[in-house]
């Protein structure tokens, strides 16, 4: 094969390539993913066998790893949307925190809820909502847009089961409870960084809500709504699951290594926790409804998970070819001397972000760049994980599809979107990596 810099010439040429296409012609990920799989194992002179053997490996493999999980927490998600479950978590926290701290409120059920729900799907299921309380408390919609926004953004990208991070998990093979764990605990200052900036920096563009209704006009609307508590349970007892899981695996073994300790690893286990998960979630629906959720609703959130899988198993097809490439041991040697630690994936990955637009091709993207460099490099798979996602999300602007949900639902103009929310992504991004570089140490 070619030399280990040449590798690098063609890598470079890989990535310029898949953002290209993706961007310029829209052309879809996995296609493109797959096509470029191929190309740069011919660039390198790998084999031909080898080539297919890897694109065929990396594929299944990564999906034997994640794709049941990615599935589940898709179905999910669309069983919470449509039983009205995340408007009542969403009443529940408003409830809890007060309307005259409406923005409050809104970053919290976006954190809570993009943990299943796809951050796009959040927040058009959220903004009538979100746009009522705005009428009612007289807070600029750019307030409120941007509050909801970056909530919904912080956990979409780093906590799974939201797809990105479990592929980036997948891809890495990062323990998906330690994953979780430190996501939840480092996207709380992102959200918290995303409802400051609203507050303080948003509010100086004044954006009327169009909404004529008022808040408890559009809550009697939806009729009787699930309770807050058996709302959260879908997505709270399959988390506790998977990180008593993790917890349970720590060498100090906490649970023995008996019965109890393998009931823990069973029920924990990222397919069986999700699976119940299902369950639970099929609990709120309704009688009349329930010939409906186990037929349309279900196959909704199958086929809604389908281009994530096939992007997630491509990006996995290309990280075994680049793992099997001469790249691995130059890089590897070339960038421990430059001591970047976990900054290296999260440029890699703002840098990718900024250029095609998607966080999840984003995501998948730098996990098959950074999955061969992982053990030259000395890095924590987990904040790996957690670093790539950070940077997935620096910066949302035009050639991002969330973007054009949150200023078209917000009757927010370009420009000040460009201000009020794609700087908010920014500052989402920094703070995110910061936190990360800092448990980083500590852990």
């Amino acid at each position: 094969m070619v030399s280990g810099s040449t590798a690098v010439i063609f890598l470079l040429l890989s990535v310029g390539l898949i953002i290209f296409l993706t961007s310029k012609y829209r052309m879809n990920p996995f296609v493109v993913l797959i096509l470029v799989s191929f190309l740069y194992g011919l660039l390198v002179q790998m084999p031909l066998p080898d080539i297919v053997k890897n694109i065929r490996n990396g594929f299944g493999g990564t999906l034997g790893y994640i794709g049941i999980v990615i599935v589940a927490g898709t179905i999910i998600g669309t069983i919470l949307e449509k039983t009205g479950a995340a408007l009542s978590m969403t009443r529940a926290i408003l409830k809890l925190v007060g309307k005259e701290r409406s923005p409050l409120a809104m970053s919290v059920a976006g954190y809570a809820i993009s943990i299943p729900v796809f951050c796009d799907s959040g927040y058009v299921i959220l903004t009538p909502l979100n746009k009522a309380l705005a009428k009612e408390t007289g807070k600029s919609m750019a307030v409120m847009a941007v509050a909801l926004a970056t909530g919904l953004y912080a956990t979409h990208c780093l906590v799974p089961p939201t797809p990105g991070p479990i592929a980036a998990a997948g891809i890495l093979g990062a323990d998906l409870g330690r994953v979780i764990g430190m996501g939840l605990l480092v996207s709380i200052p992102a959200m918290l960084a995303g409802y400051f900036w609203a507050t303080r920096f948003a509010r100086r563009y004044q954006i009327e809500s169009d909404m004529e209704e008022t808040y408890e006009h559009l809550i009697g609307k939806y009729g009787k709504l699930p309770g807050a508590f058996h709302s959260f349970l879908p997505i709270t007892l399959p988390i506790v699951l998977i990180l008593l899981k993790s917890v349970a695996e720590f060498p100090t073994k906490p649970f023995g290594e008996g019965g109890m300790a393998q009931a823990m690893s069973f029920i924990g286990d990222p397919v069986t926790a999700l699976t119940l998960g299902i369950l639970l979630a099929l609990t709120l629906v309704e009688k009349g409804q329930m010939k409906n959720a186990l037929d349309n609703w279900m196959g909704e959130g199958v086929k809604h998970a389908a281009l994530i899988l096939a992007i997630t198993g491509a990006g996995g097809a290309f990280g075994s070819i680049l793992k099997a490439s001469p790249i691995a041991t130059f890089l590897g040697e070339s960038l421990s001397t430059l001591q970047l630690g976990i900054f290296l994936p999260f440029v890699i990955a703002a840098a990718i972000k900024t250029a095609q637009g998607s966080s999840t091709v984003s995501i998948i993207t730098t996990s098959s760049i950074m999955a061969p460099l992982m053990v030259a490099l000395g890095l924590d798979p987990v904040f790996t994980v957690l670093a790539i996602g950070a940077g997935a999300m620096t910066v949302s602007h035009a050639n991002d599809s969330y973007f054009w949900v949150v200023t078209q639902f917000s009757n927010m103009d370009v420009p000040v979107a460009y201000r009020a929310y794609t700087s908010a992504t920014l500052v989402l991004g920094l703070v995110s990596i910061a936190c990360i570089s800092v448990l980083s140490f500590i852990f």
